[in-house]
């Protein structure tokens, strides 16, 4: 069945659910109500769908059906329930349904907005099911920001995406990105992020979550989404919660010797200027923005449409992403151990406010000088009022420092640094302003005899009979590039 064909208010997916034998199981939730399982109460014909709903507030007896925890509202603590409440559905019912039912395990424990409004609003929230009466489990796991400002709307919030997860659960298992579309059915991005899902199982073998990462900011769902190296989707919270922040943005097509050593000279600097960073706590991290993963052709759309002021989703929805690209450059990307971040970032500014909301440590911006060149163009904020004041005002005003590293001007072949970088009249005395104060600093301690390198050389060499291009990349990414024919090496 279509997509378009399915229902789309919480209660009308409740209902139909309801009236399907096949799935039954249990609801267990923590933390800001049973508001999931309170859309099959009021559907009508629950006992078709609910085995059993539970909600452990209170942390002992939280403790003693799901075993000790240092955080409540955790991908642990969601796991311990979703595993548990499962075990008991099998153990109790199936030598009597397991014929003709498929269990499963809907679980959450999130944190709403409290009286006082001061913490974090949150949660973890999954499923674990069976697609067959005789199937392993599977699974899907989500973590949402609540972004209501009542408590009343949160919860109602939490419920519909709740009822919208075991809805496609049930009947897009085969269609994963059809389930991520249908999750914020009867909401909007206003109202819920969903910064990571993470599918896995047997139904799920051939799903690459980071590809799933791609489309919840694609979608709008989420601003950025990471991944370790080894393609496991982080939290990015998880990952940035007080911790120092260096991010170095590129297109990595491919990752060459320049990138890695703009961003270790970059860590060196950052770790040795900014006082209280224990050395190797620094979170680094290579970002990639969603307008350089789309084709060709939509490029020019999304910057024109940036410089309108049409937000970076409303651009990406409809456009077109070349999947293989961004899987190169992920698995490129993975030899050199680093995180990665997908976002939907245009600007500089965007990219420091979404890291300043997990972390009050400093955070660094690696880049080259030309990069640094085009930060100072005025014509790239015609959609703040400000103008690039305002950009500024809006990239300083947490713990930031540029670090910059140098380039070689191919018209004059000379080394540009900060002193030579030339930059309008017009811009001069803001750029020398925060030059002077520290915000921008130079890179030094660097491989000189990398300048010379290209990502877009190395790219036209790669699909030519050409091995010159080896040299300019580490022996790892290479080989990489040669075994899995990446980039169209052949």
């Amino acid at each position: 069945m279509d997509i378009k064909t399915h229902p789309v208010a919480a209660l009308e997916k409740a209902r139909r659910c309801n009236l399907d034998q096949l799935y039954y199981g249990t609801f267990a939730e923590i933390g800001a109500g049973q508001e999931v399982v309170r859309w099959f109460f009021q559907a009508g014909g629950a006992a078709g769908t609910i085995a059993k709903s539970i909600s452990a507030y209170d942390m002992k007896v939280s403790d003693a059906i799901y075993g000790p925890c240092v955080r409540y509202v955790a991908q642990d603590r969601l796991q311990a329930m979703l595993d548990h409440e499962q075990h008991l559905n099998v153990e109790r019912l199936g030598e009597i349904r397991n014929e003709e039912t498929s269990y499963f395990a809907f679980a959450d424990t999130v944190s709403a907005r409290n009286y006082r409004g001061t913490n974090e609003c949150h949660g973890w929230m999954g499923i674990k099911f069976r697609t067959s009466p005789t199937t392993p489990d599977s699974q899907i796991i989500l973590h949402v920001r609540m972004l209501d400002l009542e408590n009343g709307l949160q919860q109602e919030a939490l419920g519909i995406v709740g009822v919208n997860l075991v809805y496609g659960t049930r009947y897009f298992q085969r269609q994963p990105e059809s389930l991520i579309e249908s999750l914020l059915d009867g909401l909007g991005t206003h109202r819920i992020e969903i910064d990571l899902i993470e599918f896995s199982g047997e139904s799920f073998a051939s799903v690459d979550n980071r590809v799933m990462s791609l489309r919840l900011v694609q979608l709008g769902l989420t601003q950025a989404a990471m991944f370790s190296a080894s393609g496991k989707v982080l939290q990015p919270s998880d990952m940035l919660y007080k911790k120092p922040v260096l991010v170095e943005r590129g297109r990595f097509r491919p990752v060459t010797h320049v990138n890695l050593d703009l961003v270790a000279s970059a860590l060196r600097a950052f770790e040795s200027e900014e006082s209280g960073i224990v050395p190797g706590e620094t979170v680094c991290v290579m970002e990639m923005t969603m307008g350089n993963l789309v084709t060709g052709a939509e490029i020019d759309v999304i910057a024109m449409g940036q410089s309108a002021g049409i937000p970076m989703s409303s651009l990406l929805t409809g456009a077109e992403i070349d999947l293989d690209d961004f899987i190169s450059r992920a698995e490129i990307l993975a030899t050199t151990g680093h995180t990665v971040m997908i976002s939907n970032f245009l600007q500089y500014h965007e990219l420091a406010s979404y890291l300043s909301r997990y972390t009050s440590r400093p955070i660094g911006l690696a880049m080259g000088g030309s990069n640094l060149r085009e930060i100072f163009n005025a014509s790239h904020y015609r959609n703040l009022e400000g103008g690039i004041v305002e950009n500024f005002g809006r990239l300083f005003r947490s713990n930031l420092k540029l670090l910059i590293y140098p380039f070689i001007d191919p018209s004059t072949n000379q080394l540009i640094t900060l002193d030579s970088l030339e930059i309008e009249p017009s811009e001069r005395k803001l750029y020398e302003y925060f030059v002077e104060r520290g915000s921008i600093m130079p890179l030094i301690d660097i491989h000189y005899e990398y300048l010379q390198i290209h990502s877009p050389d190395v790219l036209r060499q790669i699909g030519r009979d050409n091995t010159e291009w080896e040299r300019m990349v580490p022996s790892a990414v290479a080989e990489i590039i040669k075994t899995r024919h990446l980039f169209g090496y052949h």
